[in-house]
């Protein structure tokens, strides 16, 4: 196997942090991951991974409540990725964060493994729904939340939802819900990439002024720049700090981040063959001397 198709041979486990910097250099490894899982296909979601990575690390290494080895810890926070194709980021995460074990991560795709293209609960507890069709997460992030108060527990439920996704209305229906609940225990996170299978968001369906429409429904909502790690991590010290509300933060990201060759292509299912995915990484590796 050429070592650019291998991730396990790069794998390396991280411990939380509260430090941008060690955050930043976190991110940037696991984009290098994300195109080597790709890369092993040679298609797949490593624009949306590179993309979102600023978001996964931010969530994984310094603000989710969790332990590493014991991915069902009842006191844990939830994390739901909505957006559940979106998986060579999400497993590279959680092979970095020592709760999957990285030699699987050559697995990514293969027929019979248990990392399918959309995360399911057959990887074991540390998924904690399957969310194939895209819209569902909120949902499931709402009635979580409702019974984690109910119960008393202090546990908190993060979603990370597509922008494209909010053409669906099962997401609205959700949102009314938490608002009116005031489940401030909830945060969701939106990756606004633009993207969607049929092309640019606000080419199929333009959804802005989307902060507003969040805030209409009782939200607390901050508009952020989803790839700058500094303003990641203030929103979600914000999202713990208000009562009475759930949270919004709109994550304006770029597609192919951290790559130039693969920024702003809007390939929602890119072809990456090796020639491309090795200049990915030169230029990765170029980023980390910055």
């Amino acid at each position: 196997m050429s070592t650019i198709t291998s991730a396990s041979t790069f794998a390396a486990v991280f411990g939380a942090t509260l430090e941008t910097a060690e955050l930043s250099r976190i991110a940037l490894a696991l984009r290098k991951q994300v195109v080597r899982m790709v890369a092993r296909t040679g298609q797949g979601y490593v624009q949306q991974g590179l993309g979102a990575a600023d978001l996964f690390t931010a969530l994984y290494f310094s603000e989710l409540n969790l332990r590493p080895d014991d991915p069902a810890w009842p006191d844990r926070d939830r994390f739901i990725l909505s957006t559940a194709h979106n998986t060579a980021i999400f497993y590279a995460t959680l092979a970095a964060r020592g709760i999957l074990d990285a030699r699987r991560l050559d697995t990514y795709c293969e027929d019979g493994s248990e990392l399918e293209i959309n995360a399911s609960e057959r990887l074991g507890p540390m998924i904690e729904a399957t969310c194939g069709s895209l819209g569902q997460g909120l949902s499931v992030g709402v009635g979580m939340a409702a019974a984690l108060k109910r119960a008393g527990r202090d546990s908190r439920v993060y979603v990370l939802l597509g922008d494209g996704e909010l053409q669906e209305g099962q997401v609205w229906e959700a949102a009314l819900a938490a608002g009116n609940w005031q489940l401030d225990n909830l945060c969701l996170i939106i990756d606004a990439n633009g993207m969607q299978v049929e092309g640019h968001v606000n080419q199929v369906q333009p959804d802005e002024p989307l902060a507003d429409k969040w805030r209409a429904f009782r939200w607390r909502t901050q508009d952020i720049d989803g790839n700058d790690m500094a303003a990641v991590l203030a929103a979600l010290e914000q999202a713990r700090s208000v009562p009475g509300q759930p949270h919004c933060i709109i994550a304006r990201t770029r597609v192919g981040r951290g790559a130039p060759s693969l920024e702003g292509i809007l390939g929602h299912n890119l072809k990456l063959p090796l020639d491309t995915a090795e200049r990915a990484l030169q230029e990765l590796d170029l980023e980390a001397q910055r």
